[in-house]
């Protein structure tokens, strides 16, 4: 489906926040940042940029809406949603042969059981947020 998309968009750019930019912006203004990114990205200025969420980041190249539940009601959020997923599972993959034993690659990075007991056993990483609660309590010790 991934390859789908990127053969048939006019254009399309993955963008991103890294873990500091999350950590010092909080998610959501790091989310809105990213997004920026993605569609100032562009390799065509679009005339409009449909967002999913309830806000529309700021600094955009163009006028944009946002659309509530975006990626069940409009194709062009569902696609973006779907590079998204796929890019971020490729890094995820990569990132667990890199720290093994956290079992990123199942779980994908997300607050698992598994997870949360390999960071007590493990540690941190540099690729976890110390603004994360379960995160920010181990790095408090």
């Amino acid at each position: 489906m991934s390859l789908e998309i990127k053969e048939k968009a006019l254009a399309y750019c993955i963008a991103r926040a890294d873990v500091a930019e999350i950590d010092e912006l909080n998610i959501l203004h790091a989310s809105m940042l990213a997004m920026t990114r993605a569609v100032n990205g562009l390799a065509i200025v679009p005339e409009h940029a449909l967002i999913d969420g309830n806000r529309v980041p700021l600094n955009l190249v163009c006028p944009a809406e946002a659309v509530v539940k975006g990626d069940a009601r409009e194709a062009s959020i569902s696609a973006a949603s779907i590079l998204a997923k796929v890019q971020r599972d490729v890094e995820i993959v990569a990132l667990a042969e890199k720290y093994p034993g956290y079992g990123l690659e199942k779980h994908k990075g997300y607050p698992t059981a598994q997870h949360l007991l390999a960071l007590e056993k493990l540690g941190v990483t540099p690729i976890h947020r110390s603004s994360f609660s379960p995160v920010k309590k181990i790095l408090q010790r």
